[in-house]
């Protein structure tokens, strides 16, 4: 039965088809006719052959116009009105039913067996999954507008830990990374954002909160867009990694990544020590000068001179004054040494 409807409903379809067709099949044909009979009429010098002929030709051009309106009246409503006059019948929906092949049917031995059937210790668990939120810690960093756009819009993020190029697209993107990298990006493509609106990104790593940035919307309307973080070497362990997006408190976007491998450790670079030396202290020592070496003059000696003194009647000898001895200046001191001085002799006369 279901079969006789469909072809049926096939007949209907193709017969609005095969009439749509030869409508603008015999009003090509009869165009072509009115305007050849119009143009042999207009060259006939009798006038009623002249008028038979032009008549005609316009019964052939109005007979194509109304094929053409007629063959756009079945392509619009052929098939509606036909199947007003002829309802199709409901399909009747497929239910299994008794003739089908009794390999279909489970037998005993695709039953499952008691050994096979999952028991309560192997099954898992379904957990609550929390809803991702921004911590109490990080919204004390909040400065921008924490109302977002209703329309904003983020793309899946994408990672790489090459990085991007100058259009910020993401280079040998992948979810599966092994040590040793540097830097991890998360790319992402948004549209309808607002500058100033407070954006966050959280890092986690197994669940625990490694890193997190969070700042006003500078990046305009639409375009591409990615967070980054670049620890230390040591610091990128193997787990599972989670980003998430938040635009004001609304969380927009979420993505994940797996690392693999040890960590490389970041050889210690020999910096130079600060060896301990011995300053010089400004100590007040005394300036050599030139020490003037003390030459030792001859001390002049007063010398003898003869005075010629008279002489008293009474032989008595006269005493001289002794000459003084008048000291040099020298670099040094020097204690004089006492020197022996002649008395003068008295003289005869």
């Amino acid at each position: 039965m279901s079969n006789f409807l469909n072809k049926s409903t096939l007949d209907i379809r193709t017969g609005v088809t095969i009439a749509i067709s030869i409508a603008i099949l015999v009003a090509i044909i009869t165009l072509l006719s009115g305007i050849r009979a119009i143009q042999k009429g207009r060259n006939l010098k009798f006038f009623r052959m002249r008028r038979d002929h032009m008549v005609r030709g316009w019964r052939y051009i109005f007979i194509s116009l109304f094929l053409g309106a007629l063959a756009l009246g079945l392509k619009s409503y052929g098939e509606p009105v036909a199947y007003r006059y002829f309802p199709p019948s409901p399909t009747p929906t497929f239910s299994a039913t008794p003739s089908m092949s009794p390999t279909i049917s489970p037998t005993p031995s695709i039953t499952l067996s008691p050994t096979i059937t999952n028991t309560p210790s192997q099954t898992d668990t379904p957990t609550i999954t929390p809803t991702p939120h921004i911590p109490l810690a990080i919204e004390t960093y909040f400065e921008g507008t924490l109302t977002p756009p209703s329309k904003a819009a983020f793309s899946d993020l994408v990672f790489t830990s090459v990085g991007v190029d100058a259009l910020y697209r993401p280079i040998e993107p992948s979810t599966v990374f092994t040590n040793p990298i540097s830097s991890m990006y998360a790319v992402f493509s948004y549209d309808v954002m607002v500058n100033g609106v407070q954006w966050t990104a959280l890092w986690y790593r197994n669940g625990e909160l490694v890193h997190f940035e969070t700042k006003p919307w500078d990046g305009g309307t639409g375009g591409l867009g990615f967070t980054d973080w670049t620890p230390e070497p040591e610091e990128w362990l193997p787990g599972d990694y989670s980003v998430q997006i938040f635009v004001g408190y609304d969380w927009v976007v979420a993505g994940n990544f797996t690392l693999s491998g040890e960590p490389a450790i970041s050889t210690p670079t020999q910096t130079p020590t600060l060896t301990k030396t011995n300053t010089p202290t400004s100590t007040n020592t005394p300036t050599r000068y030139p020490t003037f070496t003390s030459t030792l003059k001859p001390t002049p000696y007063p010398t003898q001179t003869r005075t010629q003194t008279p002489i008293p009647v009474s032989q008595t000898p006269s005493m001289t004054p002794t000459p003084t001895i008048t000291r040099w200046p020298t670099a040094t001191r020097i204690t004089p040494s006492p020197t022996i001085t002649r008395w003068p002799t008295a003289t005869k006369p």
